[in-house]
């Protein structure tokens, strides 16, 4: 017996082969290797030569968008990388960098396509804002009286001074990848809001992939909104991490009454977010990140800093800020003051385009949803009715995943407060018919956490083990095993994921049959460029004169100062250009009409317009004995008239203003004044707040014997100068 153990221990141990240690460590390398396969498909499917199962021919896109010309091996590339995703969640442990990695990969895939597919930025609006970079840069101010988004300078003013000190002179680059940088971009903040929300590990990645599934909106380009919303996600990130406030409150009796007792039960739900302590010193300073962010926004776009500071006055009221009420009202003088004093040139003598949708929720709400539908094209309605769509569903996901947490017991305020702040907008203005779309993305947030909830709503696992996960529909037996119903819960949110990131392409890029810049375009404007001194003028195609203010051309990246884009009205029948005529004859010399395939595509879609109008079009404005052709291209042409009145010059370019002699009010000087103690007084108030008590209470109440009656006076001055400034000119 003894020789035969001897034996047995003198046999070695066999090893493992190499493929059975491959499989047990698959989980280990096969969602990255996965991921990047999966990359490197969708690269090879887009920029491929167009074959049967590669490459993108532009040419086939048609009323539902880039989704008609990309090829089967682009959308499986897409659904792998989406199930590596699952594979790495599924193992329940928080590996970061790969998961990142993982978000990243996917967002380039969504949000990069068309910056791989197109040779210009799409888009047709981030060429002005490119323009309104080259006027700062060129001329070292910004005029709002060239354009009122020029009252909101910072944003331009940040890009022209870092790319004058680059030596940048052209932002084609830039702004053909802005959409997937800003997207990028704002995975960082929002990935640290989900790590202040008590969740579990796949609820919380699960949130950050819905996050770039959904957000199919847009405003992501080269644009003052977009830089803002990252903004407007660290300032959220910042409150929640370095100001958040958790209250444990212990069970108490029963309340009566239909009042009392549903307020009682809210009360004891367990709270939703975490809360981190940290040092007087690094809450001082993100003190001042936070209003320095605030700032930022404020100089940057009209309706950010409001919505900022709807969250703020939210997690005040819900209890779930250390800040003091001294923040929201030195945050609020601040927006209000810079509208007032900074953004004359935009309401003055207009105070209706600013106030004039105060209160008119359901004109709003209408201009929104309806009259984007009405009109459409057939295909092209598909794609409206799938946005309506992606935003239904999301919605529903975020009310199942809210009773669900609300049914273990958890009170997801700040959630609910990133969900249904930004509904107040709706109240305030249309916002030129996007209100809405506004509403949507600052939703997106609270709406991602909630809806994350809905197939993951359990607390993390404790010290007892992790907690039994449940499927959305209640079901009982035997079977239903907490490993099972994990497995379920798992499924269904990969299968949630993978719908909704093939209807994400036909939302997002539904448009591009007129959203799409094509270099045939970008080159009809450049010809006008060469030609605008000492100024220009450029008719663009409208089915009806006042209501389309955008042109569908890239229009405004140079000059801006030299050129006026006015409307040229066309109809359904294409040979029918006398409108045309007649604007170019009460238009001075040195007027183009620009013809391009993206505002016949635009007319084609939104408007009913024949399909084979655009060439038809261009064909009777080549045979009109009044108009030459001065620019020729596949996807535009340019047109001026043959012979101008004698005598009649080129008008020279109006003389921009910035602001030196702006109208005023008596009180003016008085309100400066009291606008300067009030945020020094408040912002020491707040500061103060944030060491403690004791004798620092009793500062505080001095500080605000001298911050209220100046918050008051330079409120009554702001107030003074909307009333006599509103009124003052025509």
């Amino acid at each position: 017996m003894d020789a035969l153990l001897e034996t047995v221990a003198a046999t070695p141990a066999v090893r493992p082969s190499r493929t059975t240690r491959l499989m047990r460590t698959a989980s280990v390398w096969l969602p990255p290797l996965l991921t990047v396969e999966g990359l490197i498909m969708y690269v090879l499917a887009l920029r491929a030569a167009p074959g049967p199962w590669r490459g993108v021919n532009l040419a086939n896109i048609d009323g539902v968008g880039l989704v008609s010309a990309m090829p089967n091996t682009a959308f499986a590339a897409i659904l792998l990388m989406i199930v590596a995703f699952f594979v790495t969640i599924a193992q329940n442990t928080d590996r970061k960098f790969l998961l990142l990695f993982q978000l990243a990969a996917i967002t380039f895939a969504l949000h990069g396509a068309a910056a791989l597919i197109e040779n210009e930025a799409r888009f047709h609006t981030a060429y002005v804002h490119a323009g309104f970079v080259e006027y700062i840069s060129r001329t070292g101010e910004a005029s709002p009286v060239l354009d009122a988004r020029l009252a909101w300078p910072g944003f331009f003013a940040l890009v022209a001074f870092v790319t004058k000190a680059a030596g940048i002179t052209d932002l084609t680059t830039i702004m053909q990848w802005t959409p997937l940088l800003s997207n990028l971009l704002y995975l960082l903040p929002f990935v640290l809001i989900l790590r202040q929300v008590v969740a579990t590990t796949r609820a919380r990645w699960f949130a950050a992939l819905l996050f770039v599934i959904v957000q199919w909106i847009g405003q992501d380009y080269f644009s003052s909104q977009g830089f803002t919303y990252a903004v407007y996600l660290a300032f959220v990130a910042i409150l929640l991490r370095w100001f958040g406030r958790v209250e444990h409150r212990e069970r108490s009796m029963p309340a009566k009454g239909l009042i009392r007792r549903p307020l009682a039960r809210l009360g004891r739900l367990a709270p939703g977010e975490l809360s981190h302590p940290t040092g007087v010193y690094d809450r001082s300073i993100m003190l001042i990140v936070l209003i320095g962010l605030f700032g930022t926004a404020t100089a940057s776009h009209q309706i950010t800093p409001f919505m900022m500071l709807g969250i703020l006055t939210g997690l005040l009221l819900f209890r779930r800020s250390s800040l003091s009420w001294g923040l929201p009202f030195l945050l609020g003088l601040m927006a209000l003051a810079w509208i007032s004093y900074q953004t004359v040139a935009f309401w003055s003598g207009h105070i209706d385009e600013l106030f004039g949708g105060l209160g008119r929720v359901l004109d709003n709400l209408q201009s929104n949803t309806g009259d984007r539908i009405d009109g459409s094209d057939p295909k092209h309605t598909f794609v409206l009715v799938a946005r309506l769509g992606i935003c239904a569903v999301i919605l529903a996901l975020a009310a199942t995943g809210l009773l669900r947490r609300l049914r273990r017991g958890v009170g997801d305020r700040a959630a609910l407060l990133l969900l249904c702040t930004p509904v107040l907008a709706l109240g305030l203005q249309n916002y030129g018919g996007e209100i809405g779309l506004r509403i949507y993305l600052f939703a997106l947030p609270g709406a991602c956490i909630l809806a994350a909830y809905a197939f993951f709503p359990n607390l993390p696992a404790t010290a007892a083990g992790a907690p039994e996960e449940t499927v959305p529909i209640r079901a009982s037996g035997p079977w239903l095993n907490p490993v099972l119903t994990r497995r379920i819960s798992l499924g269904l949110a990969a299968g949630c994921a993978l719908a909704l990131s093939m209807v994400f392409l036909v939302a997002r890029y539904g448009n591009e049959q007129f959203e799409r810049v094509s270099a045939d375009e970008v080159a009809a404007m450049h010809y006008i460029y060469d030609h605008d001194r000492p100024s220009a003028r450029v008719l663009y195609l409208v089915p009806q004169i006042g209501e389309e203010v955008t042109p569908a051309i890239p229009w405004g990246e140079k000059d801006f100062d030299r050129i006026s884009y006015e409307q040229a009205l066309v109809s359904r029948n294409p040979v029918q250009i006398s409108s045309v005529i007649d604007k170019f004859r009460l238009s001075p010399p040195n007027t183009y009409l620009i013809a391009t395939r993206g505002q016949a595509g635009y007319l084609q879609l939104n408007h009913n317009f024949p399909g084979d109008w655009a060439p038809r079009f261009r064909a009777a404005l080549d045979a009109s004995p009044e108009l030459k052709r001065v620019f020729t291209s596949d996807d535009a042409a340019v047109y001026t008239m043959k012979s101008f009145p004698e005598g009649v010059e080129i008008p020279e370019p109006g003389a921009p203003t910035t602001g030196i002699g702006d109208p005023t009010s008596p009180w003016t000087p008085i309100g400066l004044g009291a606008l300067g103690v009030t945020w020094i007084a408040l912002f020491a108030y707040e500061l103060l707040g944030l060491r403690g008590r004791g004798r620092i209470s009793r500062a505080r109440r001095w500080i605000l014997l001298v911050a209220v009656p100046a918050f008051l006076m330079a409120l009554i001055v702001i107030v003074e100068r909307f009333i006599v400034i509103g009124t003052q000119l025509p």
